[in-house]
């Protein structure tokens, strides 16, 4: 009886200024079977760009590279990097953040969730999903801040604003990514509306979400200001529909 064919990976990374974090991450992603890496890297003035170069050099055939040299923005930069997977002949899609907050080790529990879901979450507000390293401001700001998008876009999940994902490809392939427009992490609220909108299951795997240690966040007010406004603005487009 002939096994069936383990699913192949591309997991996409943005990074901006990332050069101390992004070897650590490749290594250990690079430990994984049937994944392959794509760093979209925003122009980092930092020279993460070089760096992600040698990583396509010492993984051949495994990590790619795609430089940007347009508008920043988290959101812009996944778009990207969505588009390009979509073009290759891969089965799931994941999401990553390069500042190690995100466990590689849990890589493997987010995959096998793709097996009966079309977009699985790596939660960290589902029973044991934690958070280290956070102060309690920062604590508090991401349960009002999931609170706050559930109740106005009646999201069934518990946290709407993680960036650790992962898509089937028939998932991601049904969105309109070329009519979403939020460019920061509110990026991540809108296409997890429109999953949800088209009728993808969602499933929460729980995940240890761990603060950086190196580097400076890219949290600012306008990204604070753009996550207030866009479920209201998803709400007001379902309701012109």
């Amino acid at each position: 009886m002939i096994e069936p064919a383990e699913p192949t990976a591309l997991i996409i990374v943005p990074t901006y200024n990332e050069r101390d974090n992004l070897p650590v991450l490749v290594e250990r992603l690079m430990i994984h079977r049937n994944v392959r890496l794509l760093i979209v890297d925003d122009h980092s003035p930092d020279g993460t760009g070089e760096i992600a170069d040698a990583m396509t050099r010492r993984f051949p055939g495994r990590v790619d590279v795609l430089h940007r040299t347009g508008r920043r923005g988290l959101g812009l930069s996944y778009r990207d990097g969505f588009q390009k997977a979509l073009a290759e002949p891969i089965d799931l899609v994941c999401q990553m953040d390069a500042d190690l907050s995100h466990d590689p080790d849990r890589l493997p529990a987010i995959l096998e969730g793709a097996a009966n879901a079309d977009l699985v979450l790596g939660s960290r507000y589902v029973p044991e999903g934690t958070i280290v390293n956070w102060p309690r401001r920062r604590r508090l700001l991401s349960r009002f801040a999931n609170l706050y998008v559930r109740l106005v876009t009646r999201l069934n999940v518990r946290d709407c604003t993680s960036g650790y994902r992962c898509w089937r490809r028939a998932a991601l392939a049904s969105l309109p990514l070329d009519r979403v427009v939020s460019d920061g992490y509110s990026f991540l609220i809108e296409t997890l509306y429109l999953a949800v909108r088209r009728g993808c299951r969602v499933v929460e795997v729980p995940i240890t979400f761990v603060e950086r240690r190196r580097g400076a966040s890219k949290l600012s007010g306008a990204v604070l200001l753009e996550s207030l406004m866009t479920p209201w603005r998803l709400i007001a487009s379902d309701q012109r529909t």
